[in-house]
């Protein structure tokens, strides 16, 4: 295989994975939705590019801890069928890295878009 032909192969896995915790995780259907609903109001808001990149970076983080988490599901599910303290950890602390970047990405929500919503409503 050549290497372009196994960086498209690679590509495609990558989108497989996405497709595979947006079929099997309902929490990955949620924050995508969610996304989309946010920037959704960016571009009703008209917001400048800054804040765009700070909308995008936090939609980025909340859906790549989720792709994360869902690995070290599969994974933790796989390598033992018992249940383990070990285990719930690994799978607890990737959970947690998926609140830490959803409360991260709230925090960012309220601070980009609240004010011109309010202006919006307001005036």
């Amino acid at each position: 295989m050549s290497r372009k032909q196994s960086e498209l192969a690679s590509f495609r896995q990558a989108l497989a994975g996405i497709a595979h915790a947006l079929r099997t995780e309902p929490h990955m259907r949620f924050h995508t939705a969610a996304s989309a609903i946010v920037l959704a109001a960016a571009a009703y808001l008209g917001l400048p590019r800054g804040d765009w990149l700070w909308l995008l970076a936090a939609c980025a983080a909340v859906l790549g801890t989720e792709l994360v988490n869902t690995a070290v599901e599969r994974a933790v599910d796989h390598a033992s069928l018992q249940r383990s303290v070990l285990a719930k950890a690994a799978k607890d602390t990737a959970a947690g890295a998926v609140l830490v970047a959803a409360l991260f990405a709230a925090a960012v929500g309220l601070i980009v878009l609240l004010p011109p919503l309010w202006e919006r409503i307001a005036g």
